[in-house]
This record gives C-alpha cells, sequence and structure tokens, in this order.
C-alpha cells in the first residue's frame, strides 16, 4: 500500500488555469486558478484563486470554505444582504448561495470545496 502524501500549497505548484466569470454585471474581472489537490471522487478539492475588480453573479451547487490571503470582496446574497471580506476573514459559502460575488480590491483566496453527488 503506497503512503498518502501531505499537500503543501506554494511547493510544487500546479498549472495555472485563467478564467473570465460567466454572468457579469460590472467591470472586467478574470480570475486565475491552482487546484493544489482533488480527492479520488472528485467531490473535494482545494487550491488558491485570484481575482482582478469587478462583479459577476453566482450561484453555488457546491460548499466552499474561503480564507481571504489579499484583497476585499463583497458577497451580496439574493436577499439583498451584502457581506465585506478582506485579508484574513475565512467564511463558508454554503451550497444553495445565490447572489453577487464582487471583487473590490485584486484578491487571494485559499479554498476547499465539497460538491455532493447528484442523486
Amino acid at each position: 500500500m503506497a503512503a498518502v502524501q501531505l499537500v503543501r500549497f506554494g511547493q510544487n505548484p500546479p498549472p495555472a488555469e485563467t478564467s473570465v466569470p460567466g454572468n457579469i454585471v460590472s467591470g472586467s474581472p478574470s480570475t486565475r486558478l491552482q487546484n493544489y489537490f482533488t480527492d479520488r471522487t472528485g467531490q473535494f478539492f482545494s487550491g488558491v484563486w485570484e481575482s482582478t475588480p469587478g462583479k459577476w453573479r453566482v450561484s453555488y451547487s457546491e460548499s466552499e470554505f474561503c480564507a481571504i490571503l489579499e484583497g476585499r470582496a463583497i458577497l451580496t446574497g439574493a436577499d439583498g444582504k451584502a457581506e465585506e471580506f478582506k485579508a484574513g476573514d475565512a467564511f463558508v459559502i454554503p451550497s444553495g448561495f445565490e447572489g453577487t460575488w464582487e471583487t473590490v480590491e485584486p484578491l487571494r483566496k485559499w479554498y476547499a470545496i465539497f460538491e455532493a453527488k447528484k442523486a
């Protein structure tokens, strides 16, 4: 049986993936993702995500833990309630959250996502 290896962020970084969010409301945001780990089921994954300023609509089918390393973002729920997050903040976006994500200042975060299998 092979030993399971720990994953340390920052060492042996995976290739970066760049993208543009869908459903943009304002600005010209772009994102950069480095996924350091995906479990054998493909349901849990984690890494580093970055974004330039902009605002877009979101609809989460997954639950995500976020820890902001740099920058500032505002998440606004469908009910209009807004929460601001900055470097040092950590939070969870539960599955089913709908609203907007706005990157106010260039942002970098650690993420850990769990996506339940569809029945």
